[in-house]
């Protein structure tokens, strides 16, 4: 239950919705449980939200001459120009505060293909929620305390 719980809140977490996934990874790392299936489903779980703000920025030029449309065609310009600048690998970034969530709309927008936008949204998450897990091992001294080979 706690995997499913993990992977719901890391889905979350990357939408528009407010969650904060590394606050219950951290938790269930310091209880001791295998630290790569905690990694595997908040990876995964973070991931396909971004999948899902993708498969909202597809959609976007459909809906983008409606009067309840919150973007402007300038701030859709500036942001389809900013992207080109970068270019995918931008989508690397896709983990970071505040900018992720955006950038991974726009990549959608752009219709980045799917291969390396779920690749390269998957490295980044992935390094990001390895380097929570480390930050914890090492903050409650699990990482001294594991058997050495």
């Amino acid at each position: 239950m706690a995997y499913l719980t993990l992977f719901f809140t890391a889905f979350a977490a990357a939408t528009l919705l407010p969650a904060y996934s590394e606050l219950l990874l951290g938790t269930l790392a310091s209880q001791g449980r295998p630290l790569f299936w905690l990694w595997f489903w908040a990876t995964l779980g973070n991931t396909l939200g971004s999948v899902v703000n993708g498969l909202i920025g597809r959609q976007v030029d459909r809906f983008k001459h409606k009067r309840w449309f919150p973007v402007s065609e300038l701030q859709l310009h500036k942001a389809r120009n900013r992207f080109n600048r970068y270019g995918q690998w931008s989508l690397l970034l896709g983990w970071l505060p505040i900018v992720g969530d955006p950038l991974t709309l726009v990549a959608g927008i752009m219709r980045v293909p799917w291969l390396n936008f779920v690749i390269l949204v998957g490295i980044g998450k992935g390094l990001r929620y390895a380097f929570v897990i480390w930050v914890v091992l090492e903050a409650t001294g699990f990482a001294s305390s594991a058997p050495s080979p």
